[in-house]
């Protein structure tokens, strides 16, 4: 069974910084790209980032571009994502996701519970 625990959530201010953890199980980490979605208040889901399986590759949404970086450890199968800069518009809970965009993002996901982000002074 595919198991996704995110932490490292919390209430942080305008311009701080977050790291985020996803410790996966039940399958091969190492052999599927892996990808961040995250969902504010009242908003639909919004992807945010994608890395390849062997953590060669990425991509960013554009909200996001410059001041969040998504990495990887295959050997601990935890992904991360370090976020700085941090606006009040990144506030949502976030969650990791098997796959890429695509995938991430459809009805039939395999996707965390979230950790919860709140940026606010």
């Amino acid at each position: 069974e595919v198991q996704l625990v995110e932490s490292g959530g919390g209430l942080v201010q305008p311009g701080g910084s977050l790291r985020l953890s996803c410790a996966a199980s039940g399958f091969t980490f190492s052999g599927h790209s892996m990808s961040w979605v995250r969902q504010a208040p009242g908003k639909g889901l919004e992807w945010v980032s994608t890395i390849s399986p062997g953590g060669g590759s990425s991509a960013y949404a554009d909200s996001v571009k410059g001041r969040f970086t998504i990495s990887r450890e295959n050997a601990k199968n935890t992904l991360y994502l370090q976020m700085n800069n941090l606006k009040t518009e990144d506030t949502a809970v976030y969650h990791c996701a098997t796959g890429d965009r695509p995938s991430a993002m459809s009805d039939t996901a395999h996707r965390g519970q979230g950790t919860q982000v709140t940026v606010s002074s």
